[in-house]
């Protein structure tokens, strides 16, 4: 019992403590627009591919557009993928079709995945702030490039 009054009176004490002197600094996102710029571009002269590339950043390469219906940024679809980094490590892949609704995935999804027809597929060069931003994410390092063989399988 003398022990038990012990520790519950040096566990009051230190749950009493002041965090304010010890709070650790929040960490403020980094930009990382022009690295990921550069690193695309990097990727894709070493690779010999040429890409479009949108208002927000996003490249992209189709390489058949598909002639079926066409997604909205609110559409449900059926996406077969494979996702990697510049290295080549693939992260996530899906072959027999993952279903998901657009306005539920990165930005570089909900914008890539618009600009194929049902039964086109190409590649998705998503830079940092179209996907998971500047901090880890899961097995996703902060401020990665993502790289997706996208095939738009249907737009339910």
């Amino acid at each position: 019992m003398k022990y038990f009054a012990i520790l519950l009176l040096v566990t009051t004490m230190i749950s009493c403590g002041s965090s304010d002197d010890n709070s650790p600094t929040p960490l403020e996102p980094i930009d990382y627009t022009d690295i990921n710029e550069k690193e695309i571009n990097v990727y894709l002269t070493e690779n010999n591919l040429v890409s479009e590339t949108t208002a927000s950043g996003l490249h992209y390469i189709i390489e058949n557009p598909g002639d079926g219906a066409k997604p909205s940024a609110s559409s449900n679809v059926t996406v077969a993928y494979k996702g990697y980094f510049l290295d080549g490590a693939v992260f996530d892949q899906n072959n027999a079709g993952f279903t998901t609704g657009l306005d539920k995935v990165i930005a570089g999804w909900t914008e890539g995945i618009q600009l194929f027809n049902e039964g086109g597929n190409g590649m998705l060069l998503v830079p940092a702030h179209l996907g998971y931003g500047s901090f880890d994410y899961s097995s996703i390092p902060g401020g990665s490039v993502l790289i997706f063989d996208i095939e738009l399988i249907s737009v339910n």
